[in-house]
């Protein structure tokens, strides 16, 4: 093992093997391209990657029969980070090997991740690169929780391997280019020689030590049915949390608040105000009913009429009305519905060709109850689970756009409407709305889409 050099730093690249067809999960197109949380597999892959700034491009090896889909894909996603898209070979390993060949430099660092693990993380990205300022060849595993057997031909037991010692491979694997390209040139010499990783090849021909990172139990690998819904399910449960940004970006910006007469809403305009945004805001208190589609286009165009421009548009509007589903009058399911859920399709109606001449951003608020209805929360919840599906969808559609869509999930947090509902709690127990508003703002400062943000006091950022 070595150091790299500080003096001549070299590339990082991650290259995503996408040429597998995938037969055992079924279906017309390989498992890659199937959707889970609104993006086919290969685009969460990408973006994974792509967010990460120590990665300095991605190559995508694809099967000879899906190029045009991947590079459909890419024009969509990052293109300035997508080197190349390649044809694949009939095996993993000379996939992997396709895709270091075509790595032109005498070093750099390589990342080789499996496209179909779609729940890798940034921190599991990141502790590989670092890694390889000490090491040549670095693997992500976990610890297996399972007793493991290996098995004779007839299927009986002929051993059972002490489990403290095993741990269960990941990808990505990540080596010194020099590495991994001697590993497959000698591979490639030696017939029947044949591996499904590239971690198998390094140790194979001695070519360098194998340091060992922790992964993480949620980055599965998508290969039976079964994983295409435990994903689905993971995506829904992840945390993405809210991270800082420079608000004296919102100088001179415009932005459009409707729920803007206190809670969250009013907290955003007065510290966007502060920080020198033209901040609209309307309510019912000044008769925009966002459940109207008319208001909402009418308040709009009165914006764009004084600005020229829409910068941000948010829905912090919300109404919570607690009851038991048969008890609640058709007016006050009505009214939460309207406000809650058709008020998020209207902003986004109203919104769109504004946000798209500016390529600008839209902000919804979900709630931590949108993961799972609750007794006496039964609207509210599903109102809040449709905003997050919805926000999803939309963020897809007009990803060609340029605009962002995201909505934000607050902690419980000191509003008026909460007041209502609970009645006194400890103040300690809660977010302050400025708190909220301030992460909301840097939410849309963000280049990432179709998230779920969490906000929580007890995250370091």
């Amino acid at each position: 093992m070595h150091r790299v050099s500080v003096g001549n730093p070299v590339k990082t690249y991650a290259i995503l093997l996408a040429a597998g067809i995938g037969a055992r999960v079924g279906g017309e197109l390989p498992k890659q391209f199937l959707r889970i949380s609104g993006k086919t597999i290969l685009e969460h892959s990408i973006e994974v990657f792509g967010r990460s700034a120590l990665i300095d491009g991605i190559i995508v090896v694809a099967h000879a029969d899906f190029v045009a889909m991947c590079e459909d894909i890419c024009k969509k996603i990052l293109p300035k980070k997508i080197l190349r898209i390649l044809v694949g070979g009939d095996t993993r390993q000379e996939s992997s090997r396709i895709g270091i060949e075509s790595i032109e430099d005498l070093e750099a660092k390589v990342l080789v991740h499996d496209a179909v693990r779609p729940l890798l993380t940034g921190d599991v990205i990141d502790a590989c690169v670092t890694a390889l300022d000490t090491w040549d060849a670095v693997d992500v595993a976990i610890p297996t929780a399972d007793t493991i057997i290996r098995v004779d031909g007839d299927m009986t037991i002929a051993d059972i391997p002490d489990r403290k010692s095993l741990m269960r491979g990941q990808t990505p694997q990540a080596f010194k280019l020099s590495v991994i390209r001697k590993a497959h040139r000698l591979a490639s010499g030696v017939g029947n020689c044949t591996f499904t990783d590239d971690c198998g090849l390094v140790k194979m021909f001695s070519v360098a030590k194998i340091h060992v990172i922790e992964g993480n139990d949620c980055n599965i690998k998508i290969t039976y049915p079964i994983d295409v819904f435990i994903a689905d399910k993971l995506f829904q449960l992840r945390q993405f949390h809210a991270t800082g940004a420079d608000l004296s970006k919102l100088n001179g910006r415009v932005l459009v608040i409707f729920g803007a007469s206190g809670g969250i809403g009013g907290s955003m305009a007065k510290i966007a105000r502060e920080h020198g945004a033209k901040v609209y805001g309307f309510s019912r208190a000044d008769g925009v009913d966002i459940g109207k589609s008319s208001h909402v286009k009418m308040a709009l165009a009165s914006v764009c009429e004084n600005e020229r421009r829409i910068d941000y548009a948010v829905n912090a509007a919300g109404i919570l009305k607690k009851g038991n589903i048969c008890h609640m009058s058709d007016s006050d399911i009505g009214e939460e519905i309207a406000t809650n859920y058709v008020g998020c399709i209207n902003v986004a109606r109203g919104a769109y060709d504004y946000l798209k001449r500016s390529r600008g951003a839209l902000l919804f608020f979900a709630s931590s109850s949108y993961t799972r209805g609750r007794a006496s929360f039964g609207v509210y919840s599903s109102t809040k689970a449709a905003v997050v599906n919805l926000t999803q969808a939309i963020a897809e559609e007009w990803v060609s756009d340029g605009i962002r869509v995201n909505a934000v999930n607050p902690e419980r947090t000191a509003t008026s409407m909460r007041l209502l509902n609970f009645g006194e709690e400890d103040p300690e127990s809660l977010a302050s709305p400025e708190f909220v508003a301030e992460k909301s703002l840097c939410t849309l400062l963000q280049d990432y889409s179709g998230q779920v943000v969490d906000i929580k006091r007890s995250v370091s950022v």
